[in-house]
């Protein structure tokens, strides 16, 4: 299939590692100059090379923390300034901390706003003048299956991730005059660090092994087992080609069959 990538230009937040490199190496691997983010210098730097290396792509790393409106908007701009253009934004974080509702105070509530909703928004209305400038975009945000089906013990991700849901199908919507879709992947369970941090207190509670944690995690996946990052991201590379121009507002489940809901 041809994907109508080839020269294209995207940014993705959050991508020295796990599902956000996972989808910066994706597209890079499809021709996109891709700019990439995180806090840490080292890190996105290295992660840069490697795509670079393993591609061939133009890659730019960016230091930014997605918590910092200041830092959405400069690195909005660097990637125009260096590559001319922004067709393709990934908006992308950690996930708020575990917690229930009498262990979350205040400021975990705000921590957990500016990391997720308020980021997504913040990078959205940031890049939107340059997509609209393209007269082509793609917005694919990564969110969780959280929006789908509340997960136990994630208050957070449960309550401000359908936020971001909302939002978004409200932006396919006024985006779509301006040849803008607007779309998010909904991962489950992958083989992360934010899945060994969740295994290791799932262990810790239950008092039981890491190992014996994962693989109760895995019996409730119908495919038996944690995906593995660049299956996610071939969902995101999909959604932000040519190939998936009638495709908007949607929430792409990509689970191994995890999530239960219609």
């Amino acid at each position: 299939m041809e994907l109508g990538l080839q020269g294209k230009v995207a940014l993705v937040a959050a991508a020295s590692k796990g599902l956000g490199y996972a989808t910066a190496l994706g597209l890079a691997k499809e021709g996109v100059k891709v700019a990439v983010c995180s806090r840490t210098v080292g890190d996105i730097r290295a992660a840069a090379e490697r795509i670079a290396a393993e591609t061939g792509a133009e890659v730019l790393p960016l230091v930014a923390d997605v918590t910092q409106a200041d830092d959405l908007a400069r690195i909005v701009e660097e990637t125009v300034a260096k590559f001319g253009a922004l067709h393709i934004l990934v908006p992308n974080s950690g996930g708020p901390p575990a917690g229930t509702f009498e262990t979350l105070d205040e400021s975990k509530w705000q921590a957990a706003l500016d990391s997720t909703l308020f980021s997504t928004s913040r990078l959205i209305r940031a890049a939107l003048p340059h997509l609209k400038a393209a007269g082509w975009g793609r917005i694919v945000v990564i969110t969780s299956t959280s929006v789908r089906q509340p997960i136990p013990g994630l208050l957070l991700s449960n309550t401000i991730r359908a936020g971001i849901v909302g939002l978004l199908k409200t932006l396919s919507q006024e985006f779509a005059p301006y040849g803008i879709t607007v779309n998010n992947v909904a991962p489950g369970s992958y083989a992360t660090a934010r899945i060994a941090h969740l295994l290791n207190l799932r262990a810790q509670q239950a008092g039981i092994t890491v190992e014996e944690a994962q693989k109760q995690m895995e019996s409730r996946i119908p495919l038996g087992r944690l995906g593995r990052p660049e299956e996610l991201a071939n969902a995101v590379v999909f959604l932000a080609s040519e190939a998936a121009s009638y495709v908007t507002g949607q929430t792409w489940v990509v689970d191994g069959g995890q999530t239960l809901g219609l």
